[in-house]
């Protein structure tokens, strides 16, 4: 036999009345039912967006840019938003100098490195010796922000970046692609 039971939460009213603005004058208290009632998720299909999060972020040929920087310092992404980033890196261990490269951001006052890899200088008399390595990220902006690489004498840092989704959340699917 069904069961209707009165659930007073101000948190769950609140979530109600703020998913539901026009539901803010219901003066009932919420209910529950020990009922099992089936739902059906269609949101992801309505939106557009049922493609897995592992191949909406896939690289495209007309949405990813790619970049190769050696002893520079390079802006990478400029635009409001989620950037996804795939790097290869070389960084020369040397006895005469530090390497390194990374990922900055700045907002166009000051600058705060997000990821770096820096040689240790071994002493001199020392071979030189090469790391390498891949990293991957996603990193948001704001407007304003942007993401700066650097690539420091004998040291190399390249990959590819494209915007996965804009400053609201919104996924950008893979330039060529149109969901069924």
């Amino acid at each position: 036999m069904a069961q209707l039971i009165n659930i007073t939460s101000e948190a769950l009213q609140a979530t109600i009345r703020r998913l539901l603005p026009s539901q803010q004058g219901f003066g009932e208290d919420l209910q529950a039912s020990n009922v099992i009632t089936p739902i059906i998720d269609l949101t992801p299909t309505a939106e557009g967006s049922e493609v897995r999060q592992d191949l909406q972020t896939a690289i495209a040929f007309g949405s990813s840019t790619a970049f190769d920087i050696t002893n520079a310092t390079t802006t990478l992404a400029n635009s409001p938003g989620f950037w996804e980033f795939q790097i290869g890196w070389t960084v020369r261990q040397s006895s005469s100098t530090i390497n390194e490269i990374g990922l900055r951001l700045s907002d166009g006052l000051a600058t705060k490195d997000v990821w770096q890899v820096e040689t240790i200088n071994p002493g001199s008399g020392s071979a030189d010796v090469f790391t390498a390595g891949t990293y991957r990220t996603v990193i948001f902006l704001r407007a304003g922000d942007a993401v700066v690489g650097f690539a420091t004498t004998n040291s190399n840092i390249a990959g590819s970046y494209r915007q996965i989704a804009d400053v609201s959340g919104n996924l950008v699917d893979p330039a060529g692609f149109t969901p069924q």
